[in-house]
């Protein structure tokens, strides 16, 4: 797909986010690394990451896709969202690229390689606002046999999540809560773009799960936890994976409080009440292992991020024969 089009004769638009913006000549968008060259769009992390890493799937988080594999983890800088809890923020919230850490896409295909990876994640900042260096890589991937994965705050262009389609695997998007003056006035984005992006997900094949990080006083009271479960269930579907993480202080934040535990039990119990069948806690020592649904056997142990499937075969529970969703292999 051409990433941009034509607005007039000195400026193009910019459609791998939605926030669609208008680029003059040598200007950049919000993301702050994508610029108009020669009225075309160029991407200047392209080949350029900031973090570089071989992490547990686990990790992402993706509890339902390949458990205890390894992926080849990359992110670049800049991002389209202003969160002021980023745990990255060294690397999102800036626009300097290190341009002597150069890695093509055939390099980062050999190093999943040679590092027995399964998969490749697009995460640690928005991976959305370097999509074309994503997507090459991705392609170049699929044809060694590795899966893709796409770690998200979930404002995609409907043109670059129609696109993703034909190469994305997997992806966890993030649902930072329920308000729309959250969104727009701290953020800087649009909640209704991100609801809509999760539809698209849940609607393709790609696998999706959804991770929420619960802010004291910010996104954790009962009306809020409540819209987002009803969301999941109504919209995306009750097999899919809801993560409950706590926050700690952070950036902007350094002066709100921990996530208490008993928080994240008590929007457990509020998913579980909407019918969501997986709902997982993350960032505290709790129980992070998958139950069959329909009889409660223990299909995969979880400790920390190391996984073992002990009673899942063929994507079916070994005591009952209930259909587990997910991509297992």
């Amino acid at each position: 797909m051409q990433y941009y089009r034509y607005k007039d004769g000195h400026s193009i638009t910019c459609i791998l986010c939605q926030h669609y913006c208008t680029l003059k000549e040598d200007k950049s968008g919000i993301c702050g690394i994508n610029y108009n060259i020669g009225g075309e769009l160029v991407n200047k992390t392209y080949g350029h990451p900031s973090a570089l890493h071989i992490d547990p799937i686990e990790k992402k988080p993706l509890y339902h896709f390949l458990p205890a594999s390894r992926s080849l983890s990359l992110g670049t800088v800049g991002c389209n969202f202003r969160c002021p809890f980023c745990q990255n923020y060294e690397i999102s919230q800036t626009t300097e690229i290190n341009e002597a850490a150069n890695y093509p896409p055939q390099k980062i295909v050999e190093l999943a390689l040679e590092h027995n990876c399964e998969s490749i994640s697009y995460t640690y900042n928005e991976p959305t606002i370097w999509y074309p260096y994503a997507k090459d890589i991705g392609l170049l991937a699929k044809e060694k046999g590795l899966k893709n994965v796409f770690v998200s705050s979930g404002f995609e262009s409907q043109e670059v999540l129609e696109d993703m389609i034909s190469w994305v695997d997997a992806a966890n998007i993030d649902l930072k809560g329920f308000s729309h003056d959250y969104y727009k006035k701290v953020l800087k984005t649009n909640l209704d773009g991100v609801l809509e992006s999760l539809v698209g997900f849940a609607k393709s094949k790609i696998w999706l799960e959804v991770t929420t990080l619960l802010i004291p006083n910010v996104n954790d009271s009962q009306e809020e936890i409540e819209k987002m479960a009803e969301f999941i269930a109504t919209k995306l579907g009750v097999d899919t994976p809801w993560h409950l993480s706590a926050f700690h202080p952070t950036y902007k934040m350094l002066d709100t409080p921990n996530t208490p535990i008993e928080t994240l039990l008590y929007a457990k119990d509020i998913g579980q009440k909407y019918g969501l069948k997986y709902v997982y806690l993350g960032n505290v020592r709790a129980d992070g292992s998958s139950y069959c649904p329909k009889c409660g056997t223990k299909i995969i142990n979880r400790d920390g991020y190391s996984s073992e499937l002990t009673c899942l075969y063929e994507s079916k529970c070994c005591k009952c024969g209930e259909l587990i969703q997910g991509v297992w292999q």
